[in-house]
């Protein structure tokens, strides 16, 4: 309810006058960019830079920033500072989202979330603007230095600039930096704060333990990222990047793939890409970020255990081990839950939309409603042609797509079973 509340204020301030150029924007157009902005997606059906005034813009960075960090995470922090009580309930809540572990201190969980935010974001912002104070006057390379910095690291995907990061391509300096803000923003809290305590540790030459997290987002990132910029770079090498120098090339590749696990800023031409590589897209697009992140998707450590359930099968085990230890079986049933829905979600969005809209292709259709859920924001060219219908489906999409399935279904479903009693049980085939 909090993401629903803070999609209708963003609606509204979006369709006043002063938000927009022409002083007009539709509601579906403003309902569609405003959830975009907190559900962290960068899906547009107008320009950003072109079509919002500078009011519009900090309205949808305001939406961005929010949604990045959830919104309850800032109502909790402004009680806080209002000196005002948590309830229990809350906490637990919040402390779910950001961490698999019990926190002591809540205050200094919420404490160290706005840090690590602030300080990446203004790292990157003043990154940013060493290289666009030569270009743009004063206050505009602030303004987008800020703008683009809060994008990346909540992987919003909201650019100012109409071609996105294309004229870029070949700038390490920009490249570098907003690969670090995606990162950063996509590995989630707890994975940073751990980060901070061995970098830390290791100076004062003290002994950290990793949790069973960290270490297993760490290495679905880097092989994610690894292996996707390998089969990028050797799938395209002579098509979509034949005409690029050696540094395109590879900074390309290597962005590419970042940016389609949730961040959605783009530095080439997707639709030049052959159908593997679009493939390959669509399920970076569909694993995403990791929990507790700024991103969605179905998250890398859901993966994660889904590939260690298939590998203990397979080595035939009884249990499903990971780094020397055992994980819960409820833990894997919610993984393959969490897989399952987000699958049934995708495939429901895609048949509507192959309803509403007959003229676009299978393609266009699956890579945008991936993109909706995984917000990412990414799309091949069609989100402007979208009917009303088409647009409302993957506002929807989007929603669940950043609250996530699991969260929506316990909303709507029993809080505790009636009746504790078993059926005779019988068999059925499978496979």
């Amino acid at each position: 309810m909090s993401f629903v509340v803070a999609i209708l204020v963003g609606t509204v301030l979006l369709l006043l006058p002063f938000s927009t150029k022409s002083g007009h924007i539709s509601f579906v157009d403003a309902l569609f960019t405003s959830t975009s902005g907190v559900c962290v997606t960068g899906l547009i059906v107008q320009d950003t830079g072109t079509y919002f005034t500078p009011i519009g813009q900090i309205i949808i960075m305001v939406l961005f920033q929010l949604g990045g960090l959830g919104i309850m995470t800032f109502s909790t922090l402004i009680l806080l500072v209002a000196g005002k009580k948590i309830s229990i309930k809350d906490k637990i809540i919040i402390q779910q989202k950001f961490s698999n572990t019990s926190h002591k201190d809540f205050k200094s969980l919420i404490k160290n979330i706005f840090f690590y935010t602030l300080f990446i974001e203004f790292v990157g912002a003043i990154s940013f603007f060493i290289i666009w104070h030569k270009k743009f006057t004063v206050p505009k390379a602030i303004f987008n230095s800020v703008f683009h910095s809060i994008s990346a690291f909540c992987n919003a995907g909201f650019s100012l600039f109409s071609d996105s990061f294309l004229s870029y391509r070949g700038d390490t300096w920009i490249n570098v930096t907003l690969i670090l803000l995606i990162v950063l923003g996509g590995l989630g809290f707890l994975v940073l704060h751990d980060v901070n305590d061995i970098f830390f540790g290791s100076a004062r030459r003290k002994r950290i333990q990793i949790s069973l997290h960290t270490k297993l987002i760490l290495t679905m990132t880097f092989f994610l990222i690894v292996f996707s910029f390998i089969f990028f770079l050797l799938i395209e090498w002579n098509s979509s990047l034949g005409n690029f120098a050696l540094k395109e090339k590879i900074f390309s590749s290597l962005f590419q793939v970042i940016t389609a696990r949730t961040a959605g800023f783009n530095t080439m031409n997707l639709n030049t890409l052959s159908f593997a590589v679009v493939f390959l897209l669509i399920s970076l697009m569909f694993i995403g970020a990791s929990p507790g992140s700024t991103g969605g998707g179905v998250k890398t450590s859901t993966i994660g255990v889904v590939v260690t359930f298939i590998r203990s099968k397979i080595m035939a085990r009884n249990s499903v081990s990971l780094f020397y230890r055992t994980l819960p079986l409820e833990l894997v049933m919610k993984a393959f839950m969490v897989v399952s829905l987000a699958i049934g979600i995708i495939f429901l969005s895609s048949f509507v939309l192959f309803l509403t809209q007959p003229g676009m292709s299978m393609r266009e259709v699956f890579f945008e409603v991936f993109s909706a859920f995984g917000t990412v924001g990414l799309s091949l060219g069609i989100t402007p042609k979208l009917s009303a219908v088409g647009k409302i489906v993957l506002i929807l999409t989007m929603y669940i797509g950043r609250i996530g399935p699991l969260t929506l279904l316990y909303a709507f479903s029993r809080q505790k079973a009636y009746g504790k009693f078993e059926y005779v049980e019988e068999t059925v085939m499978i496979g």
